[in-house]
């Protein structure tokens, strides 16, 4: 894998529906660098089963999973393990699928691509960019 960036689901959502020119920007930063977790997967799914309209919203997220890789939580567990303590004892704890997502990014030394900094600026030795001019 040659990727540089992890996709944060927020991103892939704004990138489906069209916003904020992020189509422009995943082509020019090209596919092949850009990475999801098995966490946004199952977050984009949900999303599409959950929708008014399942059966078209799951094919464009398989068609979206389709085009680039997905890395899975298992090279993450144990450092999911030791930040989420270290989270709860600094009084900063986030969400377990944040928390795998930054996890995820942090071990694979990918830079996160998020709109939501203020969920992830506490996970040790994390980038990320935000994409998302609005």
């Amino acid at each position: 894998m040659n990727a540089l960036y992890l996709l944060d689901t927020n991103i892939c959502i704004h990138f489906l529906r069209g916003d904020f020119n992020l189509n422009g920007k995943l082509a020019e930063v090209g596919f092949d660098q850009c990475a999801i977790s098995e966490i946004t997967l199952i977050e984009l799914i949900y999303g599409a089963e959950n929708s008014r309209f399942p059966d078209s919203n799951l094919k464009v997220v398989r068609a979206f999973q389709e085009s680039l890789a997905v890395l899975s939580i298992s090279a993450c567990i144990h450092r999911f393990g030791k930040e989420k303590v270290r989270l709860r004892k600094a009084g900063r704890p986030i969400s377990d699928f944040d928390l795998l997502i930054g996890c995820t990014a942090s071990e694979h030394g990918l830079i996160l691509v998020t709109e939501n900094g203020k969920d992830f600026k506490n996970i040790d030795n994390l980038r990320m960019e935000n994409w998302v001019v609005r």
